[in-house]
């Protein structure tokens, strides 16, 4: 007797099928991070995540505000280089993406953004929570919009592969790896955000009788249906003659690695921002902006490289906007934004390296042999960023000696930098912070890199023990800071701290609002953070003192009190008291010691530190640190003045 057939296995309802095919295809590409917001219509991906993140495929995280949620999961592609999801619902929810968005784009962070709409016959009616302008409402800020349909009856499975591949162009595209368009030739542009709108009709939940343990959302591989296009690029011989200056802005690591590559091939001064990844080894300069206006210096740059979105200082900008001075800009996609354009910039799409690398093979400007005598380019700008950093330390010293009422950005920001051991993540405000870090904050101490064994030029392979440092200076905004900081963590597994201002901790205290199961949650692809947030508290905006703002209230007093209210912007709010409500350890220091002792042993989980400043004397501190590094070098002004001669180098002897 024949065996009865086997039931048929009944059909996945279409918003079911195609939230697995998408969450497939994010995983086939190593998506491993998506942020999760509350919502009813993006039901069927959160239930196709759960099932993901249940197969150890990937990790989720929810958070309530789709703000906070998307910044997370831009500091989770800032730190990795890959992207991380964030998912909303419908309606405002989206709007709430905008800003992290417009900081991803900018930046060209990759960014994925998965909001379920309605389907096409509701939108532009009474239905609720919906608009018309939802899948259209990212604009040029995105790289890619796609809006994805409720597959017609009978389409399931062709639309359940659509939005698998969908999803796996998605992240290629967000991580720079694929053009736009499928057009001959056709260029990749940097990487950013990408949404996919997704249209997810009734029902929104899985089958009663669906068992989630057996859910597999990960089928088999996705093929790509774009071919990438062809990597490389130009590579820039730099001859050796021109007083040559490296400057590295805000890049990914290894952007960063590579400034600092060339600045050691070259054996030329490497003045690096803190979040470039550069700012390491025997080239990088301390407080090179204030090096920059002093004549036997920055005076006589004849040419600047730049690598990455320099962007913190005055200096740096007149720098590179001198006609007298030769600008280089090595850029990894033609679509990079750079300096206005003027005679004398020149872009690089690729990279460039010192003419005598190319012609023997090997980059010997700097190597263990010649460590003890650096060319007297190289060595006057060592000698005068030591000789600045003494000064300025002293000038912070006199401060604190004074026990004023508070203590002052820069030697926070000094003694945080200082605290960051190696493979930790260091994230900075956008504002104050990074700039503090820039002015105070020492390099790291590094043999040069192993020239003998990297003859060729970058891209490098940045080691996993090197301390990472990141800002959101896209835009340079002080929101998300504490969201971003949390999706690196997460996303690294590494140790972190954040430095932060008052104003930036409230503007992103929901970055903080981490579920209490997830802090210490451990997954296949995520480990419970580990974050020691460092708030500088001086009730306000201390940026706007250092401004013209700062010396228009000083200048004319009736107008002192407009710039505290209008631009100081005290608030007067607790934050030990806030971060407390949150459930979080907080507590309060004073003074250099105490700040120690806490950065030493910074409690487990994520924890906030509040340290009480005083705003109202950073614009004379700032000045007394110019006046004491102007003395000192005109003190050493002979030996300054022997930095390098036109037309050539002076080698040390053999």
């Amino acid at each position: 007797m024949p065996a009865p057939p086997a039931p048929a296995t009944p059909a996945l309802p279409p918003a079911r099928a195609c939230a697995l095919a998408l969450v497939a295809g994010l995983v086939a590409r190593g998506v491993r991070h998506v942020v999760v917001c509350p919502g009813s219509r993006s039901a069927p991906l959160a239930y196709a995540l759960a099932d993901a993140e249940r197969a150890g495929s990937l990790a989720v995280h929810v958070r309530t505000d789709e703000r906070a949620a998307a910044f997370t999961a831009l500091g989770a592609g800032r730190a990795t280089g890959v992207p991380a999801a964030v998912v909303t619902t419908s309606g405002t929810a989206v709007a709430n993406l905008v800003p992290a968005v417009l900081e991803a784009s900018t930046a060209g962070v990759p960014l994925l953004l998965l909001t379920a709409d309605r389907p096409h016959a509701m939108r532009g009616t009474w239905a609720n929570q919906t608009t018309a302008l939802q899948a259209g409402l990212l604009g040029a800020a995105v790289r890619r919009a796609v809006d994805l349909p409720v597959p017609p009856a009978g389409e399931e499975d062709a639309a359940a592969a659509r939005w698998a591949a969908e999803a796996a162009d998605a992240v290629d595209v967000a991580r720079g790896l694929l053009p736009l368009r499928a057009a001959p030739g056709e260029a990749a542009q940097r990487p950013g955000p990408v949404h996919l709108d997704l249209a997810l009709g009734d029902p929104l939940v899985p089958d009663a009788d669906e068992d989630p343990a057996a859910v597999r959302a990960v089928p088999g591989p996705v093929p790509r249906r774009l071919a990438p296009p062809p990597r490389g690029g130009e590579v820039h011989a730099l001859p050796l003659g021109p007083r040559t200056v490296v400057v590295a802005g805000d890049a990914p690591a290894r952007t960063g690695w590579t400034a600092r590559w060339l600045a050691e091939a070259g054996g030329w001064p490497l003045l690096a921002e803190p979040s470039s990844g550069a700012r390491s080894g025997p080239c990088a300069v301390g407080p090179y902006r204030l090096l920059l206006d002093r004549p036997e210096l920055g005076g006589r740059v004849e040419r600047a490289v730049v690598v990455g979105r320099p962007t913190l200082s005055r200096p740096v900008a007149r720098l590179l906007a001198d006609p007298a001075v030769e600008v280089v800009q090595l850029v990894d996609h033609p679509d990079e934004p750079g300096p206005a354009p003027r005679p004398g910039l020149r872009r690089v799409v690729g990279t460039a390296v010192p003419e005598d690398v190319l012609a023997t093979g090997t980059a010997g400007r700097w190597h263990a042999d010649r460590a003890l005598a650096p060319d007297a380019w190289l060595a006057a700008w060592r000698r005068a960023g030591a000789l600045a950093a003494g000064a300025l330390a002293e000038v912070l010293a006199a401060e604190e000696a004074a026990d004023g009422p508070g203590a002052v950005g820069p030697s926070t920001a000094r003694e945080v930098v200082a605290a960051t051991a190696p493979g930790d993540l260091l994230v900075l405000a956008a504002s104050t912070a990074v700039r503090d870090a820039d002015l105070a904050g020492d390099p790291v101490e590094e043999p040069a890199l192993d020239a003998q064994r990297t003859p060729s030029p970058p891209p490098l392979r940045v080691p996993d023990d090197v301390r990472l440092v990141l800002s959101g200076r896209g835009l340079a905004g002080i929101d998300g800071t504490l969201s971003g900081a949390v999706g690196a963590v997460l996303a690294t597994g590494r140790p972190g701290r954040v430095l932060v201002g008052d104003l930036a901790a409230l503007h992103d205290l929901a970055g903080l609002a981490v579920p209490p199961g997830e802090r210490g949650r451990t997954t296949a692809w995520s480990v419970p953070p580990q974050l020691q947030v460092v708030v500088l508290d001086d009730d306000g905006g201390g940026i706007f003192d250092l401004l013209e703002h700062g010396g228009l209230a000083r200048a004319v007093p009736g107008r002192a009190g407009d710039v505290e209210r209008l631009f100081g912007t005290p608030t007067g709010v607790d934050l030990v008291a806030l971060a407390r409500g949150l459930g979080l350890p907080a507590t309060r220091v004073h003074g250099t010691a105490e700040l120690r002792a806490v950065l030493r042993a910074p409690e487990p989980g994520l924890s906030v530190v509040v340290v009480p400043a005083d705003r109202s004397r950073l614009r004379e501190l700032h000045a007394r640190g110019r006046e004491a590094v102007g003395a000192v070098l005109d003190a050493d002004a002979a030996a300054v003045a022997a930095g390098g001669t036109a037309g050539g180098w002076q080698d040390p002897p053999p």
